[in-house]
């Protein structure tokens, strides 16, 4: 892998599997592992059944003595989109606030929890107030949703206030560091209307130490809608940053149609350095959610997104000066992810969003993987199932490769937020409507599904031969994974499961939607 890619903790390996992942014992630094995304670990000794075991009565602690193979457990809040990433002996998640972790925040707040590795042992939080828009750009309790990705001593990730944040991974513990030294402020909610200001709340050792923030609405005029969700792409010293721009509450009109979907900034200072211009939110079905990725084409750097308006581009990471005074992520290409009978009806008519048989969003984060990107399209599981396409796309091209550009596409698969897993040239990748596909990665041939029963949310880990996988009746299906299909365990958890399984340094993480569990092979 490039130098200028993201450094990891441990050696990568290139794998007979042709890919690169991290090496075994390793951490899983920001969302996907690595900058390509694939959902892929070369981790050995992963168990392959756990016993998630019962509460404490009267409480909503797990008793660890009624388990199997769990580590530790930790209490989340009653929501949790998000999905952890480990790194420096640390777990970092996003969630909401109502199971209170301090007193001092009482209500409804967006939420990032930092756990030690090795115990579970809560070390610090932030807290972010919610926006006064309410459902169209801050849905209640969905808390925080993006994965938060770390780099050495700084952590990054996109607050609910349509934000993007750089924190000090040790938190208010070793002090305020950065040239952000208001947090007392920042963490206390604006009064209700009439109301005094409240008095600030003072930070303390178990607060969030902000470095910087860029407010994408206040900067960029982004209008988030419904909540923000992506998850930040690290390369070099550059930020990749999807603004979630989107419709207001009538899901007709768009209040910012000339604000970029993707932004590019200085990791160090929170500076603006650049943003697409290709014109996506002018065109996008509903909002811009997807979380881009990095990949090197036969030698060439390019960042790769799943647009709201239903196609896949790649830009140039480095933002070029233009003559209007702006610097701008030059596009190299383009691909429409949706077949033209997705996008027009055979009268001729195009199809009425969200339509069930028309196109979608890409809301599933891109995997770079070969000189190939692999993503699939998608929409709000508000809208319900739908018709899908999984694509295959030679990242080697330029101009719009929507004809050119197709190695193969699948439309068997169904809309889906999910984000494929590949190794030893197989694919796979779970849909909304709650099947879990395997395909050949070069060709797109079927080789087998399995269905759930229940929709999926997340996306797959591809771990020691096994496939992991969580859905909305929180049930962990294990897989074995390969040509044949074979189910190895079904674990019921707590509550839902709408987040995606990890593994770092041979430990797997599993958070549902109020607890986290790190679950390891103890022997037992």
């Amino acid at each position: 892998m490039s130098p200028s890619c993201l450094a990891r903790t441990g050696t990568l390996l290139i794998l007979a599997i042709g890919c690169a992942l991290p090496a075994v014992a390793a951490d899983w630094p920001l969302w996907g592992a690595d900058t390509t995304r694939n959902m892929a670990s070369p981790a050995t000794h992963v168990p392959d059944w756990f016993d998630p075991g019962e509460f404490i009565k009267g409480s909503e602690e797990i008793d660890l003595s009624t388990t199997k193979n769990i580590k530790w457990v930790a209490k989340l809040g009653s929501q949790a989109f998000g999905n952890p990433t480990v790194a420096g002996g640390k777990v970092f998640i996003g969630t909401n606030n109502e199971s209170p972790r301090d007193p001092r925040h009482k209500g409804d707040r967006g939420v990032i929890m930092c756990f030690e590795e090795a115990t579970g042992k809560y070390l610090w939080q932030l807290v972010v107030p919610k926006l006064g828009a309410g459902k169209v750009s801050d849905w209640e309790f969905l808390g925080i949703c993006s994965s938060p990705a770390v780099d050495g001593d700084r952590l990054y990730l996109v607050t609910n206030r349509c934000e993007a944040m750089c924190l000090d991974v040790q938190g208010m513990a070793n002090g305020n560091d950065g040239p952000f030294q208001d947090e007392g402020n920042y963490m206390t909610p604006p009064p209700a209307a009439g109301a005094p200001p409240p008095t600030p709340i003072e930070a303390g050792p178990a607060d969030a130490d902000i470095i910087w923030r860029f407010d994408m609405r206040e900067e960029m005029g982004v209008f988030p809608h419904n909540i923000t969700s992506s998850s930040i792409l690290i390369v070099g010293d550059r930020l990749y940053v999807t603004t979630s721009n989107g419709q207001d509450w009538s899901h007709v009109n768009i209040p910012a149609p000339f604000a970029p979907a993707l932004i590019c900034l200085d990791k160090n200072t929170g500076e603006l350095l650049g943003e697409e211009n290709s014109g996506i939110s002018q065109r996008m079905l509903h909002c811009n959610w997807s979380s881009p990725c990095y990949g090197e084409a036969n030698g060439k750097g390019m960042v790769f997104f799943g647009a709201g308006d239903g196609f896949c581009y790649a830009f140039d990471p480095v933002p070029a000066a233009s003559e209007d005074g702006f610097n701008y992520l030059k596009e190299i290409w383009r691909f429409d992810c949706n077949p033209p009978e997705h996008r027009t009806k055979e009268d001729g008519k195009p199809f009425k969003y969200p339509d069930p048989n028309g196109p979608s969003e890409v809301i599933a984060t891109p995997v770079f993987h070969n000189n190939k990107i692999y993503i699939a399209v998608g929409q709000d599981p508000e809208h319900g199932d739908g018709v899908g396409q999984l694509s295959c796309i030679d990242a080697t091209g330029s101009g719009d490769l929507s004809k050119t550009g197709k190695v193969w596409a699948d439309g068997t698969i169904r809309r889906t937020m999910s984000t494929a897993s590949i190794a030893d040239g197989l694919l796979y990748i779970a849909d909304y409507a709650g099947k879990v596909h395997c395909l050949e990665a070069d060709t797109g041939k079927e080789i087998w599904v399995h269905d759930t029963q229940s929709h999926i949310w997340g996306s797959t880990l591809y771990v020691d031969g096994k496939l992991y996988v969580g859905n909305e009746d929180g049930v962990v299906p294990i897989l074995a994974a390969g040509r044949e299909k074979k189910v190895l365990k079904e674990i019921e958890v707590d509550s839902p499961v709408y987040s995606t399984p990890i593994v770092a340094n041979g430990i797997l993480y599993i958070a549902s939607q109020t607890h986290l569990y790190a679950i390891h092979n103890s022997g037992n």
